[in-house]
């Protein structure tokens, strides 16, 4: 077996996409933030000690989605074009959705996948002091477009 991100010798390394065309590429993940009905309640009443929790983590999650590669040191330094992160409260707590564009040599699956990671932990530390049990879970790709593998849709 071949892995791509280690040398000959067996050394992590970025793998080269210098001689890739650009294309578009998108991504989209999804995750949830489990919260206490009363946290839920302070959420949708906007009463939340520490302010406008849903602005925070929507920032938080463009935010990192641009700054992927100083998390991951193996991304590549790419142009995201495009980045929305769509944050719902429901009854059990917080969906979060986080879509990515560009038009580059490498997808964009992982800046999606930080998106929402980050954003989740933005709804986290803004609600801790109401309920220190709340808790990220399900954080996954949804789907992606472009690039050499083409179209993927979970659960397809």
């Amino acid at each position: 077996m071949t892995f791509t991100h280690l040398d000959a010798a067996g050394h992590a390394r970025m793998v080269d996409v210098t001689e890739k065309q650009p294309t578009v590429r998108s991504a989209t993940a999804h995750g949830f933030v489990r919260c206490a009905p009363t946290v839920v309640e302070a959420l949708r009443d906007g009463t939340t000690p520490k302010g406008d929790v849903l602005a925070v983590a929507r920032i938080s999650g463009i935010q990192a989605a641009k700054r992927t590669p100083e998390l991951l040191p193996l991304a590549h330094v790419i142009g995201v074009h495009g980045a929305s992160v769509d944050v719902t409260i429901v009854d059990e707590g917080v969906e979060i959705e986080a879509t990515v564009r560009t038009a580059d040599r490498t997808g964009v699956e992982m800046e999606a996948l930080t998106a929402v990671a980050v954003a989740a932990l933005a709804v986290v530390d803004m609600v801790k002091g109401l309920d220190k049990a709340t808790s990220i879970e399900q954080v996954h790709l949804v789907r992606k477009t472009g690039g050499k593998s083409g179209d993927w849709t979970r659960g397809q």
